[in-house]
């Protein structure tokens, strides 16, 4: 019994991280080319997708402790001066890489085999921290999450929000269902369902655990992570978006190195920028919003400054 259960729960699992690779790349979802298409076209759509990601995640949170869900959540961290410096090495790292750890899925659904060496980098720089960086450990909040600190006449009024917003979404005419407010809908909602079935999985988390010898459950996350890759190669081939590129030598090391700053700046926050946006950022963490914040201000900075040399 215990072990159908458990096949289950993989199947199920594995599943809902396909799809999320599916929509990572069918919706283009990227936090450089968020801050991108507000400093080239004075918009912000994407930027508003990503952060409805978090508001989905958010609501189902509270629709999940209505019906009695009993959920593990991680604990936020104490702000700092490293927060700042762990969103800056994002926000750098995914400049150098053109892509965040969300675009450097969509990029490889597109058959840009280069950013194969994103998660590598991200490894090595997991690895390499402590004897870079002689920094303290960050200091949990032992206080339970600002959102599940609510009252519960917040979950009822959520209840009724997120049915109103599903609708609207599904019912929408004008729109395909992987523009980038529909594609982060479906990132948020499988999310959720992965964040209920098996705790609050993230392939940065994976890459950092690793790293750190925190070898628990890593077969099955790293089931998670095959299905991901292969929901986002799938989806780039059924939108006819996958060819193969020429890999580079320069274009492997930007990968390297960016993945490399982004995989220091994950542990000095902590948390990369999939884990902040899909985890800290629904569950009010404080340090999760000025991390993505900084990382947000940086990739503009770096954007600015490229415009200008060129």
């Amino acid at each position: 019994m215990m072990v159908a259960q458990a096949s289950l729960t993989l199947v199920l699992a594995a599943l809902c991280a396909g799809l999320m690779g599916y929509a990572i790349q069918r919706g283009a979802t990227c936090t450089v080319a968020a801050v991108g298409e507000i400093v080239e076209n004075r918009s912000a759509h994407r930027l508003v997708a990503l952060a409805e990601a978090a508001l989905w995640v958010a609501g189902g949170l509270l629709v999940g402790r209505q019906v009695g869900l009993v959920m593990h959540l991680p604990s936020g961290f104490a702000p700092s001066g490293w927060t700042l410096a762990g969103g800056a090495l994002l926000g750098l790292g995914a400049w150098l890489n053109r892509a965040c750890v969300f675009g450097a899925i969509a990029r490889l659904g597109s058959g840009e085999w280069a950013y194969l060496a994103t998660p590598v980098g991200f490894y090595l720089g997991a690895l390499t921290l402590p004897q870079v960086f002689g920094m303290p450990a960050a200091q949990a909040i032992a206080d339970q999450s600002m959102l599940l600190s609510l009252p519960v006449w917040a979950g009822w009024i959520a209840t009724p929000f997120v049915l109103w917003r599903l609708t609207a979404h599904l019912t929408r005419s004008g729109r395909t269902i992987w523009s980038p407010h529909e594609a982060t809908l479906v990132i948020g909602l499988t999310f959720l369902v992965l964040l209920v079935i098996a705790g609050p999985w993230t392939y940065t988390e994976l890459l950092t655990d690793t790293a750190k010898g925190m070898v628990g459950d890593v077969a099955f996350r790293t089931i998670l992570f095959v299905a991901l890759l292969s929901g986002a190669w799938y989806g780039g081939w059924t939108a006819g978006r996958f060819k193969s590129r020429r890999i580079s030598a320069a274009d492997i090391a930007r990968c390297l190195v960016g993945g490399l700053l982004m995989g220091w700046g994950s542990l000095v926050l902590p948390g990369g920028n999939d884990s902040l946006i899909l985890v800290g950022m629904p569950l009010l963490h404080a340090h999760a919003w000025l991390g993505i914040g900084t990382m947000c201000l940086v990739i503009a900075g770096m954007l600015l400054l490229e415009r200008r040399w060129a």
